[in-house]
């Protein structure tokens, strides 16, 4: 077997005639030929396809199961095959929690950067925030209304799977009587019940105290014992009330705001720990949209003005009832157009009555009566129903009425206000993701580190440095490490996928790209011919299929398929 080529024998795939063909081993080249003459055939259903296969195959049978088998092409024989790897247009994550920094794994390295180096500020005055002793925490305590009921606590496992048997015999041995699981206060002495594959917090109950002039002292011995436990985190029960997190590391004096030991799950949006509290780190919630409610307003209601799930006039007897009564109580005209009501009356429309009922008169074949009724308005109705529902044709006809619109907690940024509170060279997490790549590298190189900085964050910044490179040098220096990946074109998500091949510096594998060049401005070419050409140079066999003249002239070898289109 020669090794220096991958030879196809007899290839037979749709529009493939028992087609032999030998392509170089360690080049670049490009599969051409019509629209339907079996470039993608040969490139992929064939030599990526078996390359895939016999990799998968060459696994343990339990890797196996989580990587699905591939059918065997239709090929008599393939030889001097690699791993393959397809870089295809449609590989970017549509998961609207993905983004361009998270599909390229910056945003970890971000992560892991802010959690080493970040500076805390207090989320209310801004004022960067230092540790807390004992005696601060004492006088904070001690500043509640005498007679408050207080538990003093040491959260031991937070956001942890398993049963941590270990952890509550510990604790047990400790001579401690009572712990508080997920909310729920058990005694060590009998057994608690934790699945073992879902999250749990766990506090030891360290002292149960009434907050009174003399208790000082033993609320000091408590605080230590609780932070012994805990790593430096005291949580105050106040019984019958919230907790009040003390950290003998961070903390606001004027504002008492506590913030928890800096880790990089605190800057994910995807973990509970550091994703903003009210739209769980989506940035964005779905809203029903007033103009798409009444999309025309030259339009009466009886001429279908107002849209909605059940809400048009004309499809609608319910719809019909409440809209008449509506025009009896409130003194306006179905027949005249919207843009001619009060504000008033639109307002009433969309958001309902409140206290006031309406008489509505009843019409069917059983006959007719009338009762009252209070109107929760069209919008109203439409997200009741929206959260309430479980069918999922109903929650998508309503979403058709919906609009995104920005977290007014978080304001897009995605994370909890203490999370975005934590600056590296000045500016949050948040903010260094809305700048472009191209951006963020100058950012980089103006940041001053001390000297202790300096050794913890080196190769995490050559890490971000270096992938953000790869990005642009792919042509991509303009994306936004917050831009939605969702909302990436083809041609962008393949070379997001290119750049991310470069940074991992693999040798020996054959990739087979699907036209890269396509939404590509001529300018850019040059820089994705340089990086296909770069990922050849580590070593690999880059198989491209490209109608593009530029590539075909960078290209080592071309593989012209033809000579005409489908059964030709």
């Amino acid at each position: 077997m020669e090794h220096d080529k991958i030879i196809v024998r007899g290839a037979k795939e749709h529009n493939l005639k028992n087609v032999n063909v030998e392509i170089p081993r360690n080049k670049l080249v490009v599969i051409t030929g019509l629209s339907g003459s079996g470039k993608s055939s040969l490139a992929f259903d064939t030599i990526y396809a078996e390359g895939q296969r016999r990799y998968v195959e060459s696994l343990s049978s339990y890797a196996r199961m989580f990587l699905g088998q591939m059918d065997k092409p239709n090929v008599e024989s393939i030889e001097g095959l690699s791993p393959a790897i397809s870089i295809d247009q449609k590989t970017t994550s549509k998961n609207p929690r993905s983004t361009v920094g998270t599909v390229t794994e910056i945003y970890d390295y971000l992560r892991l950067l802010y959690a080493r180096v970040g500076i805390p500020h207090c989320p209310v005055c801004g004022r960067e925030i230092r540790q807390q002793t004992v005696d601060q925490i004492v006088d904070k305590i001690m500043s509640y209304d005498e007679g408050t009921k207080i538990q003093i606590l040491a959260p031991v496992v937070r956001g942890r799977k398993g049963e941590h048997v270990k952890v509550l015999e510990s604790a047990r041995k400790s001579g401690f009587a009572r712990v508080r699981a997920d909310g729920i206060v058990y005694d060590l002495s009998e057994k608690i019940p934790l699945e073992k594959n879902k999250k749990h917090n766990i506090e030891v109950i360290v002292d149960r105290l009434v907050v009174k002039p003399e208790i000082t002292s033993r609320l000091s011995d408590s605080i230590e014992t609780a932070s012994k436990l805990s790593n430096g985190i005291i949580l105050v029960n106040i019984v019958g009330g919230e907790d009040v997190m003390f950290s003998q590391k961070y903390s606001c004096p004027d504002h008492g705001v506590s913030i928890e030991d800096l880790s990089p799950r605190m800057f994910s949006f995807n973990n509970p720990f550091g994703a903003c509290p009210k739209c769980t780190g989506l940035g964005v919630f779905l809203k029903i949209d007033e103009n798409k409610i009444i999309p025309d307003m030259s339009k009466s209601v009886r001429q279908g003005a107002i849209k909605g799930s059940g809400w048009a006039m004309e499809g609608s007897s319910i719809a019909a009832m409440y809209f008449e009564a509506l025009a009896e109580k409130y003194n306006f005209s179905l027949d005249a157009p919207l843009s001619e009501l009060s504000p008033e009356i639109i307002k009433i429309l969309l958001y309902g009555t409140g206290d006031e009922t309406l008489t509505i008169h009843r019409k069917s074949v059983y006959g007719s009566g009338s009762y009252e009724q209070k109107f929760e308005g069209i919008i109203n109705n439409l997200e009741r129903r929206y959260k309430d529902t479980s069918s999922n044709w109903i929650k998508e006809e309503i979403q058709t009425y919906m609009s995104e619109i920005h977290c007014d907690e978080c304001h897009g940024d995605r994370l909890s206000k203490e999370s975005l509170a934590v600056t590296v060279g000045g500016i949050n997490i948040a903010d260094f993701c809305k700048k472009s790549v191209v951006s963020a590298l100058e950012f980089l190189d103006t940041i001053e580190f001390t000297e202790k900085e300096k050794i913890i964050s080196a190769e995490i910044v050559k890490e971000i440095r270096e992938r953000l490179n790869f990005l642009q040098r792919v042509g991509l220096g303009y994306l936004t490490l917050s831009r939605s990946a969702g909302t990436l074109s083809g041609g962008e998500s393949q070379r997001i996928r290119l750049a991310t091949q470069i940074g991992s510096s693999l040798m020996g594998v054959l990739y087979i790209l699907d036209e890269p060049s396509i939404g590509l401005h001529q300018r850019d070419n040059e820089k994705l011919l340089s990086t296909l050409k770069r990922l050849r140079d580590l070593g690999n066999t880059v198989i491209v299929v490209e109608h593009d003249e530029d590539t075909m002239y960078a290209a080592d070898c071309i593989v012209d398929v033809g000579p005409g289109a489908g059964v030709h």
